[in-house]
């Protein structure tokens, strides 16, 4: 049965009240996390004042003050004392390196994850001119996405402005890749591998390919009856593949080509977006899809053994896409849009463009024309959200997807690229190309 306008008029109305309520509840918390931000900082502030009456000499005797103050205020807030100076001294050094970030929480115009993320991403750069024109580029983007989508976007800000070359930084961390086991409770262990981003996206990607096509077959069986029904999840079910190809596959690529049918092979797929200048030999960052920077030595190993690969032309003016540099339209409207969206335009949603459909923003069925600037990547669980709710949305001629909820509340979703230009260029910091 439909409900009338009435009762959905008082549905949305009472919606929108929580709505604020939640708004206006999330602005208070963050408040309340600067100022406890604030609190920490003074303690650290009184350590340091008297740790500076004790002679330098006396290595101990300095490290007590410290000490004493995180006790206390450990043992009133029933915390450990030892990760109560680690957060007196976090808090310390944001408030000293990062006071507008500190400010934009104070006002709940950002959270404590988004603040994380600009202290851990600007951590890296130690000179204060360099590192204020990071902060305000970064705060442009954590004012508008949720952290999850902000992360990769301001930490490929700081790489930018960071001025040690992003392949020494990669050269060092690469240098510590690893394997290794943590034993576990009930008889489970963990397998854990650091590795370079690109390896460890693409053999996430080929194992969810795997356990995909597992799941296909399963459900075209033709003995079903005979056949016990697979219950697996698809964490379960990665799981065994990842499991089943390190135990039993191959250990090289010549072996597998050997024995298996090139057309037949699930092969890894990433996304990675290579500004011209590194590709031209400059050692700017390349972007990786999901994660962030990558160093421009790396990029260009995979351009070049990358089966193809497509062009993006920006406009400088906004940074946002415009074309790609292949005829078939077809093909390269769906190159453009990959690059352009990178992931769900849903606000908030990092579902990547592999899994997405290509939306057409007005329906082809109501005159919408099949070009960029009426197609976007929605998953699926936010492409029927749009057809079977009465959730709206309208696409801008940059890209922008304006959203509108049931309640009438407007939200944006903008290109990432187009906002990292836009933080980018109202900082100072270098454009993203």
């Amino acid at each position: 049965m439909n409900s009338s306008p009435a009762t959905t008029s008082d549905a949305a109305l009472a919606t929108s009240d929580v709505v604020a309520e939640m708004i206006d509840t999330d602005r208070q918390i963050a408040a309340l996390q600067a100022r406890q931000l604030a609190l920490l900082g003074r303690a650290g502030a009184i350590a340091a004042e008297q740790t500076a009456r004790i002679p330098i000499s006396a290595q101990r005797e300095r490290e007590m003050p410290l000490r004493s103050i995180a006790a206390e205020i450990g043992a009133a807030l029933r915390r450990s004392d030892r990760g109560m100076q680690n957060r007196i001294h976090e808090a310390t050094t944001v408030l000293a390196q990062f006071p507008s970030t500190v400010q934009s929480l104070r006002e709940g115009r950002i959270d404590i994850a988004h603040l994380r993320v600009i202290g851990e991403a600007g951590s890296r750069l130690t000179d204060p001119q360099t590192r204020a024109i990071f902060e305000q580029a970064a705060l442009v983007v954590a004012e508008r996405e949720t952290a999850g989508r902000a992360k990769p976007i301001i930490t490929m800000l700081a790489h930018r402005i960071d001025p040690v070359p992003s392949a020494d930084r990669h050269a060092t961390a690469a240098a510590g890749r690893r394997v290794w086991v943590r034993d576990l409770d009930d008889g489970m262990a963990e397998v854990v591998a650091l590795l370079p981003a690109p390896l460890a996206h693409g053999i996430r990607d080929r194992v969810t390919q795997y356990a995909r096509t597992l799941l296909e077959q399963a459900n075209s069986g033709d003995d079903h009856d005979s056949a016990p029904a697979d219950t697996r999840t698809m964490d379960q079910r990665r799981a065994d593949v990842f499991t089943d190809l390190l135990l039993t596959g191959h250990a090289s690529a010549a072996e597998s080509d050997g024995t298996l049918c090139e057309t037949d092979a699930i092969v890894a797929r990433i996304q990675v977006t290579v500004p011209a200048a590194a590709l031209a030999g400059r050692e700017v960052p390349a972007s990786l899809q999901g994660h962030g920077p990558i160093d421009a030595g790396s990029a260009r190993h995979y351009a070049s053994v990358a089966t193809a690969w497509d062009r993006l032309f920006l406009d400088t003016a906004t940074g946002s896409i415009q074309d790609t540099d292949r005829y078939r339209p077809s093909r390269a409207q769906r190159r453009l849009l990959r690059g352009r969206d990178e992931h769900c335009r849903f606000p908030g949603c990092r579902a990547a463009v592999w899994v997405c459909d290509i939306d057409h923003t007005i329906d082809f069925a109501r005159g919408g024309p099949t070009r960029p600037c009426n197609l976007a990547h929605l998953c699926k669980r936010h492409h029927t959200l749009k057809h079977h709710t009465a959730w709206s949305v309208e696409q801008r001629p940059d890209g922008m997807l304006v959203w509108t909820s049931p309640t009438g509340r407007v939200y944006s979703d903008i290109p990432q690229r187009v906002l990292e230009f836009s933080a980018a260029t109202r900082s100072g910091a270098p454009p993203p190309f």
